[in-house]
């Protein structure tokens, strides 16, 4: 798929970034960029919902006070030796099922050479060239406003390691604090194949990511937190070249957006140079996506393995797993979004239905409770991406803090179909539901909403309405028929809306077209 086909106005925006020049340069660079694709890879860092560290006891909880969940360990002070968490086994074992990945039997630590302040021990313990998981795929289906359709991207490699400290500048720049809360918090780094060929691809794959390890329960996900982190490597190549272009690196990336706007820019920036003969002037580095300039800048040149200086941790054994093991970690998985979005299809919900439904795994779980009670899955899919949507969205809440329940929800669809209630009271009881909790069947009897489906008693109030209303009556039997809505409001009136809507028109046809 050729990166550079069908690009967004968000793109001509940041050329003209790049180089500004009249329209017609720009119709021109369009078309030097179609000769060009780009080849992106995603270095997706996932932190673990383990409740301590990788190495240590200590808790670690976001937004704590500065040093305030530390030890001798994750100081990296002289003589304290770590201590392996074995739910940083587990949740790797997890990821790589998940991501369809051969596991390794026997892996090992390794120590990676860092000398970065908030580094204490100079080091990163990490793994190398035994990873705990390899060669895997993940499923993407594309959003229907992205053009839809399935993707599957390659998995590198799984491996687990930890997290460094955090750096705090002042505001003049004269100092720097460190703050090891974070040092020592146990990490998967997800490699992903250079299989991805668009912004929008790279965007979908770190989404899918964050949507897997949610329902595996191994990570929150949040990227505002810094639990997914997502470092985009990115090269271009004319269309048929089979080598690689130089990589370039791109870090600070908060959101899917800007996942895919850094690299709609880095494209242009380097198809620019390319098309100008400077490609000599992309070099392998690090660059800093600035969500305010809309542009990516140098961070520092890339570091190669050789600076890394990796030999196989002393302090910790290896990772050795039984097939029992393993098996015994398959059997637990749950659904996955792959999965459930292809259960979701064969019920014969829309791709539109499917995407909304099968994001949050909160919003799945309340969906298919809601089906194991017999509701109509069309109506319950309705019913959840409309008015419940709508309503958690304007109170700012998550599915699981409405008072509504799965259970009651399949009553309120039920009392509809079975024509109890009409769609419009059953509205009015969602919203009380939602808000306040209780019963259908008790909010119906309470209020006395109970569908009038007895033709007699409608009849009677028709009668009633047309009686109280001769001159519209007349307006309408002169050919004025546009006053049927204007009697059906009197009807529905009457009747608290409670007459049955269908039943209401035909009596109400009949009568009005009655030979007086």
């Amino acid at each position: 798929m050729r990166s550079t086909e069908g690009q967004t106005a968000t793109q001509e925006k940041q050329q003209t970034q790049l180089k500004a020049s009249p329209k017609k340069e720009s119709a021109k660079f369009e078309e030097v960029l179609k000769n060009y694709e780009a080849v992106i890879g995603i270095e997706t860092h996932v932190q673990l919902s383990t409740h301590t560290k990788a190495f240590c006891s200590c808790p670690y909880n976001y937004g704590a006070q500065p040093n305030t969940s530390i030890c001798p360990i994750c100081m990296g002070l002289p003589g304290a030796l770590p201590v392996l968490n074995s739910k940083v086994i587990e949740y790797g074992v997890k990821v790589g099922l998940a991501l369809n990945c051969k596991l390794s039997l026997s892996s090992k630590f390794d120590r990676k050479q860092y000398f970065y302040p908030d580094l204490p021990k100079g080091y990163q313990i990490s793994q190398f060239d035994i990873p705990i998981a390899s060669g895997g795929y993940l499923d993407v289906d594309l959003p229907l406003e992205f053009g839809g359709g399935h993707r599957k991207f390659g998995i590198t490699r799984v491996h687990m390691e930890e997290d460094a400290g955090k750096l705090l500048h002042t505001g003049n720049g004269s100092f720097s604090q460190v703050d090891l809360n974070r040092a020592g918090v146990p990490l998967l780094e997800i490699v992903s194949e250079p299989d991805m060929r668009t912004g929008i691809e790279a965007a979908e794959y770190a989404a899918e990511l964050q949507r897997l390890v949610r329902y595996l329960g191994v990570s929150n996900g949040n990227m505002q937190e810094g639990s997914l982190r997502c470092d985009v490597n990115i090269s271009i190549r004319p269309i048929g070249q089979l080598e690689f272009g130089t990589k370039v690196e791109i870090k600070n990336l908060n959101s899917f957006s800007s996942v895919s706007r850094a690299i709609d820019f880095e494209i242009s920036r380097q198809v620019l140079l390319h098309s100008q003969g400077q490609a000599n002037q992309i070099v392998q580095e690090t660059r800093l996506w600035e969500e305010g300039a809309q542009k990516t800048v140098t961070m520092r040149k890339k570091e190669g393995l050789s600076d890394y200086r990796y030999f196989p941790e002393p302090d910790l054994p290896g990772v050795t797993l039984s097939e029992e093991y393993i098996n015994g970690i398959r059997d637990s998985l749950p659904e996955l979004p792959e999965m459930k979005r292809r259960r979701y299809e064969k019920l014969g919900l829309s791709m539109q239905d499917v995407l909304f439904l099968a994001n949050d795994i909160n919003v799945a779980a309340f969906f298919d409770a809601t089906i194991g009670t017999g509701a109509d899955v069309k109506l319950a899919a309705n019913w959840i991406m409309g008015d419940i949507a709508a309503y958690m969205k304007n109170e700012k809440l998550s599915i699981n803090d409405i008072k509504l329940t799965p259970k009651e929800l399949g009553e309120l669809i039920a009392s509809i179909k079975g024509g109890t209630i009409s769609g419009k009271i059953g509205k009015e009881i969602l919203f009380e539901l939602l808000a306040k909790g209780g019963t259908v069947e008790g909010l119906i009897k309470e209020k006395d909403l109970v569908q009038i489906v007895d033709p007699a008693e409608i009849e009677k109030i028709v009668d009633k309405v047309l009686a109280a209303n001769p001159k519209q009556l007349e307006q309408y039997r002169g050919g004025k028929t546009k006053l049927q809505g204007f009697f059906a409001g009197q009807i529905m009136k009457e009747t608290k809306g409670k007459a049955n809507p269908g039943l209401l028109n035909k009596i109400l046809v009949e009568k009005l077209n009655a030979k007086s």
